[in-house]
């Protein structure tokens, strides 16, 4: 029995100060009301040609229904709508007035979106820091605005929706981009220029990401009195990662060059330790990587399981691609021509004594459900900055109507759904932030990978120096150089030092900062969540429950037992062998601990065959399995953060700035 400590899935979706929804219309009388966010048409490899696909976007994103919840273990059914607060026309710049302004920051441990609300349009002119102006343009200026807006292409629309998949919002800067200076004033002309230049690179590159995309490229479509904004569009991308990034061959090219700039050291070789040292390489940086596993991506790890003449490649830790629409992970497959399988809707669930639960009533209880998550949404507004110190589990079970037996194990379900969704009681949640990042989840299918997600890692790893078994006991920093000590006695020095352990690691306090972080980053550590789910892999002679779905759901009788073994993921079409994962979330991933692995199988059958047995299908004995135990890993110390009661989105900015002057930098 291999009690490995890992994940589960890439926490993709970085986070968001405000949970409202927005629309998006786009002026296209042409096209019906499109499709919701699970588009099954979609394809998971969208962007081969994003011309050619912006039907495709269009009908992504046309009245976008941004879910408030995350359903990643059952992404069944479209949710209700919470407000719509926004309704833009992303290319109408002449008449660019919108209610709220949505805009993302960058920061060194991935996209941290917020929603600034403003009473002005975006395009008024303003001077950095400065608040916003009131008042609508006269018609004239606006005329006169529109008549000096650059033409680059005429699929600009489509433009704007596909930059908007890479996180940037369709008519208005991030914050990062302010910060970088990307237009001398915030509004007017140039920022609609600049939109439209950086827009139309996003998309050039995405025509086929495996070239390595110069600013050369657009001299002769960007007028020249823009090159200006060309030049700054082309750096800010290139700098931040949104293009020429990955492990195709025109890209691995500039990892190789000879170092010219200072020596870094990357602690922690897992998915973000890995994509920034690329990074970090293209640019010219020297990148030592220590790494306290004997393998390459921490909280993503890849398991081969075989017995006999069976055999199953299983993702014991990040293991679905939650979203294709701009996501890296799927950028990444794309350069490496692998085939993602959409996870499909199909997700039957079945009661506690195994029978099927009543359609009706399955679809009755989620409605009642997600209308409870929109009554909450509403309520939260309404209560101010108290909702800050009250969690969704409280407001919830307060809320919530009365149920009979079956359909509260039916609700509870739905609970442990949600409390997997953020590897977090939903007693720790905030009610007022802990679906912060919803709204700017990335679109598309989500996937899984055949073979595992550690493939992935295996390619990022390429030509990556990583010296492993080295666990880092300190980071000693000050204003000339960084020192970071290992088990054993080892020091090493470098210029910088990126830190990239997980979240729990640091809430642990394993890793000794000489001279301590600063009280706002420690205080910012200690209010995040940091949860845990755990797996169980069970590799069967034979796929006795068939291959015609992905998911499967089962039904418990207590509420402190929802999350055990509540949802399993048949991975039999995509790990090369019949095999299923069975997850364990909420206070159930906490027991599993210190649950003795046999004990979990054995549950784990009982409930497998109370479900097929009755239906005449024999089931048999696994012939291997894998209980994974996160918490307890000392180099994780859990599985992905949220946001608990207390925290906000503030927390992973306070977190992303660099200490030591600007020596020493964190992400996770």
């Amino acid at each position: 029995m291999d009690s490995s400590n890992q994940d589960s899935h890439p926490h993709i979706s970085d986070q968001l100060n405000n949970p409202l929804q927005f629309t998006i219309h786009v002026p296209d009388s042409s096209s019906p009301s499109g499709n919701g966010l699970q588009n099954p048409n979609l394809n998971p490899n969208f962007g081969e040609n994003p011309v050619s696909d912006a039907k495709t976007v269009q009908d992504h994103f046309r009245s976008v229904q941004i879910p408030k919840g995350k359903r990643r273990g059952r992404p069944r059914n479209p949710v209700s709508s919470l407000n719509q607060v926004r309704k833009i026309s992303p290319m109408s710049f002449n008449n660019g007035l919108s209610n709220v302004g949505v805009s993302s920051v960058a920061s060194s441990s991935g996209l941290v979106s917020k929603t600034q609300m403003e009473n002005s349009s975006n395009l008024i002119p303003k001077k950095h820091g400065s608040g916003s102006s009131s008042g609508n343009l006269p018609k004239k200026i606006v005329d006169d605005m529109s008549d000096e807006i650059i033409v680059i292409n005429k699929e600009a629309t489509a433009e704007a929706l596909i930059a908007l998949t890479a996180g940037f919002p369709a008519d208005s800067l991030t914050e990062e981009e302010i910060d970088y200076g990307v237009v001398s004033v915030v509004g007017g002309i140039e920022q609609v220029n600049y939109i439209l230049i950086r827009n139309h690179i996003i998309t050039r590159w995405r025509e086929n990401v495996s070239n390595w995309v110069t600013k050369e490229m657009f001299l002769d479509i960007v007028p020249k009195h823009c090159w200006g904004l060309l030049d700054t569009a082309y750096s800010y991308l290139v700098s931040h990662g949104y293009i020429n990034f990955g492990v195709a061959p025109a890209i691995k090219e500039r990892n190789l060059v000879e170092p010219k700039q200072s020596s870094v050291i990357v602690i922690g070789a897992g998915l973000a330790g890995l994509a920034a040292t690329r990074q970090l390489m293209s640019f010219g940086f020297k990148v030592t990587v220590l790494e306290g596993r004997k393998r390459a991506g921490g909280r993503v790890y890849t398991k081969k399981l075989e017995y006999k003449n069976k055999f199953a490649a299983v993702d014991l830790g990040g293991s679905v691609l939650t979203g294709t629409l701009g996501n890296p992970l799927g950028i990444l497959a794309r350069q490496l021509s692998f085939t993602l399988h959409k996870v499909r809707d199909k997700c039957p669930l079945y009661r506690v004594d195994g029978k099927p639960v009543d359609p009706d009533l399955d679809r009755r209880v989620e409605t009642s459900f997600n209308q409870l998550l929109d009554k909450l949404s509403k309520i939260r507004l309404s209560m101010g900055e108290v909702s800050q110190d009250v969690s969704l589990g409280a407001a919830l079970e307060t809320f919530r109507e009365g149920f009979n037996e079956e359909e509260m194990n039916l609700f509870n379900w739905h609970l442990a759904n949600l409390e997997y969704a953020n590897a977090s009681l939903l007693s720790k949640l905030s009610l007022a932030f802990w679906d912060q990042d919803d709204p700017y989840d990335m679109g598309g299918a989500h996937c899984f990978l055949p073979g595992g997600n550690g493939r992935l890692v295996q390619a990022l790893a390429e030509n990556v120096h990583i010296q492993y078994e080295k666990t880092v006991q300190s980071i000693r920093y000050g204003s000339d150089r960084v020192q970071v000590s290992v088990e054993g006695g080892q020091i090493y020095e470098s210029d910088m030092v990126l830190c990239t352990v997980p979240l729990g690691v640091l809430k642990n306090g394993s890793i000794k900062f000489i001279p301590e972080l600063p009280q706002r980053k420690l205080d910012a550590i200690r209010r995040l969540g940091f949860g845990l789910l755990n797996k169980v892999a069970l590799l069967f002679p034979c796929a006795f429950w068939g291959t015609d779905l992905d998911t499967f759901g089962h039904l418990s009788d207590h509420p402190s037992h929802r999350g055990e073994f509540f949802l399993f993921y048949s991975y039999a079409t995509v790990a090369g062998g019949p095999l299923l994962i069975a997850l364990v979330a909420g206070e159930a991933a906490y027991r599993f601990e210190m649950m003795d692995p046999t004990e979990a199988v054995r549950r784990v059958l009982r409930i497998l065959r109370g479900i097929y047995e009755p239906q005449g299908i024999e089931v048999p004995d696994p012939v291997q399995t894998v209980c994974t135990r996160w918490g307890s890993d000392p180099l994780s110390c859990g599985s992905y953060s949220n946001v608990a009661v207390g925290a906000s989105g503030d927390d992973y900015d306070i977190l992303a700035e660099n200490v030591g002057d600007g020596r020493t930098f964190l992400c996770w």
